[in-house]
C-alpha cells in the first residue's frame, strides 16, 4: 500500500483553509496534519512519497453531477465525448466523481435503460462515476422499478416539464414520481421549462422565418422557466418529496427557489458556468455555425437582463447550492443541423473541463471565497447526491481524491487547448487565473504535473447512498 505526504500546501474545505499537510495511505485519506507536527516529521523521515505542494491549494476533488456522456439526443447526433474521453477531460479539470444518466425513453423499461448504460460505462470511465435514472415514460411498473434501483444505490430520478413527445411528463406523471422518491428516500432532479408553451412559440418563430440561432433563445422566455419552477415547488409540497432544479439560468427561476427556501421547503438548485459567462446577445445571436455551436437548454440569457448577477449573487447566498456543467458537447457537424432551423440543432455545450476553473475566476474577481468554491464544486454535490463522507472533502477516512491547485496560472480556454472531444469550444477565448496542476482520484495519481499518467477504465462505479441533508 502506498504512503504519501502532500506537504506545503493550502488545504481548502467547504468549511475554511488552513495549512496542512495530507497523509494519503492506499485510497484513502489517513490524517489531516499539521506540518510542524512530529507525526509530519516522522511521516518525512520514513519512506513514505513526499508531494510538494508549496504554493498550491490543496482541494477535494470535484463532483460534476450533471453530465451527459455519449448521449444519443437524435438519430443524426450523439454527444461526442464517450465514458473515457469525458472522465479524462474530467480529470484535466480536476473533476474526479461524475454522475451521468440512464434514459428510460417513452416505451421503454426503467430496468433496460440502467442496464444497458452501465454497460456503455463499465471498464471506460478513468474517474469514479454514478448514475441517475432519467424518467421519460411515468407508469406504474416503471414507479416499481424505481424502488428496486433506489435500493441498489441509483438514488435520485430526474424528470422534464419540457420535450413534448419525448421526455415530457405532465402534472400527474411528475406528481406521482414525486410521490415514489418520497417514499423511497430518492431525490427528484426536475428540468424545469413550460414545454409546451414552448412548443407553440417555437412553430410561431418558425412560421414568420425566424429559423437562426437567437430564436431559440427568444422562444424559451424566462418566465416560462419561472413558472415551471413555481409549479414543480408546488407539486413537490403535495407530495412531501425533496426538489433539485437543474441548469437553473433564469432570475425568475430562482425567485421561486429563493421563496421556497424562505419557507422551509426541501428545495436545491445547480446552475452551470454557461448561465455566470455566456449571454444570448453574445454568443446565441450570432450569423451560422457561431449562433449554433452555443444552443442549449435552458438557453443562454440576455445579459442586459440581470440574470447573470443574479446568478452569481444566489451562489454567494446559498440559494443556489451546486454548480455543475450540464456538458452534453456536439461537434461542428451536428451542430450544423441546425443552421438553417435552430429547431434541429443538438442542445449541448462542452465544459466538464472547465468547471472549476471558470469558478475559480469567481474567487478572483471577489465574487466567492475559496471555502465557498469547493463548497459548490465538491461538498454540497457529493452530500446532495448520497457520496457524503467519500467525495467532496479533504478529511481522514473520506477516499483520496485531491486536487493540488496553482491559483495563480493565467490561460486561454479554447479548442486548441482542451482536451474534451469537440472540434470548438463554447468558451474560446476566455481568460482565467487559476488550474489544475496534479490530481489523485482514490489516491492514485492521474494528472501529475500537468502530464496524463491515468488510464480509462481505473474509475469506480459509485453506488450512492440517499442524500444526507435529506434523510
Amino acid at each position: 500500500m502506498t504512503t504519501r505526504l502532500i506537504t506545503g500546501g493550502t488545504v481548502v474545505n467547504a468549511t475554511g483553509t488552513t495549512r496542512a499537510d495530507v497523509l494519503v495511505e492506499g485510497e484513502r485519506i489517513a490524517a489531516i496534519v499539521d506540518p510542524d507536527s512530529a507525526l509530519a516529521a516522522s511521516v518525512r523521515r520514513g519512506d513514505s512519497e513526499i508531494v510538494d505542494a508549496a504554493g498550491l491549494l490543496v482541494l477535494p476533488g470535484g463532483v460534476d453531477v450533471h453530465v451527459h456522456l455519449q448521449l444519443p439526443m437524435t438519430p443524426e447526433a450523439t454527444s461526442s465525448d464517450t465514458f473515457a474521453s469525458g472522465t479524462t477531460a474530467a480529470a484535466w479539470g480536476g473533476t474526479t466523481t461524475i454522475i451521468d444518466f440512464a434514459g428510460q425513453r417513452l416505451g421503454s423499461s426503467v430496468r433496460d435503460a440502467v442496464e444497458a448504460r452501465l454497460a456503455e460505462a463499465q471498464g471506460q470511465c478513468l474517474v469514479d462515476y454514478g448514475l441517475h435514472l432519467a424518467m421519460g415514460d411515468v407508469h406504474d411498473q416503471s414507479l416499481k422499478d424505481v424502488r428496486s434501483i433506489v435500493e441498489e444505490g441509483i438514488t435520485s430520478l430526474k424528470l422534464f416539464m419540457a420535450y413534448p413527445g419525448a421526455w415530457y411528463s405532465d402534472d400527474g406523471q411528475i406528481l406521482r414520481a414525486m410521490q415514489c422518491a418520497a417514499d423511497t428516500g430518492a431525490l427528484v432532479m426536475m428540468h424545469a421549462e413550460n414545454g409546451i408553451a414552448i412548443d407553440v412559440l417555437r412553430d410561431q418563430a418558425t412560421a414568420l422565418g425566424r429559423t437562426t440561432a437567437v430564436w431559440h433563445g427568444r422562444t424559451r422566455p424566462a418566465e416560462l422557466e419561472g413558472e415551471a419552477t413555481y409549479r414543480a415547488i408546488q407539486l413537490a409540497s403535495v407530495a412531501a418529496a425533496p426538489l433539485y432544479i437543474v441548469h437553473l439560468s433564469a432570475t425568475e427561476a430562482l425567485e421561486q427557489v429563493v421563496a421556497a427556501r424562505d419557507r422551509g421547503r426541501n428545495v436545491f438548485a445547480e446552475t452551470c458556468p454557461q448561465y455566470l459567462y455566456l449571454s444570448l446577445e453574445e454568443h446565441l445571436d450570432q450569423p451560422g455555425l457561431d449562433g449554433v455551436r452555443h444552443i442549449c437548454s435552458p438557453p443562454l440569457r440576455p445579459r442586459g437582463d440581470g440574470h447573470h448577477d443574479t446568478l452569481w449573487n444566489g451562489l454567494r447566498t446559498d440559494d443556489l447550492s451546486v454548480v455543475s456543467t450540464d456538458h452534453c458537447p456536439f461537434c461542428d457537424a451536428e451542430k450544423r443541423l441546425g443552421v438553417d432551423d435552430f429547431r434541429l440543432t443538438p442542445n449541448g455545450l462542452g465544459g466538464i473541463e472547465h468547471r472549476l476553473d471558470l469558478l475559480h475566476q469567481g474567487v478572483v474577481h471577489g465574487e466567492l471565497s475559496l471555502a465557498r468554491w469547493v463548497d459548490l464544486c465538491s461538498t454540497t454535490p457529493a452530500r446532495l447526491f448520497g457520496l457524503q463522507g467519500r467525495k467532496g472533502t479533504i478529511a481522514p477516512g473520506a477516499d483520496a481524491d485531491i486536487v493540488l491547485y496553482d491559483p495563480t496560472v493565467e490561460h486561454v480556454l479554447g479548442a486548441d487547448t482542451h482536451h474534451m472531444h469537440i472540434d470548438h469550444s463554447a468558451w474560446e477565448g476566455i481568460a482565467v487565473t487559476g488550474r489544475t496542476r496534479t490530481v489523485f482520484s482514490r489516491g492514485e495519481p492521474v494528472i501529475v504535473d500537468r502530464e496524463l499518467v491515468g488510464r480509462p477504465g481505473r474509475g469506480r462505479y459509485l453506488q450512492r447512498a440517499l442524500s444526507e441533508p435529506l434523510r
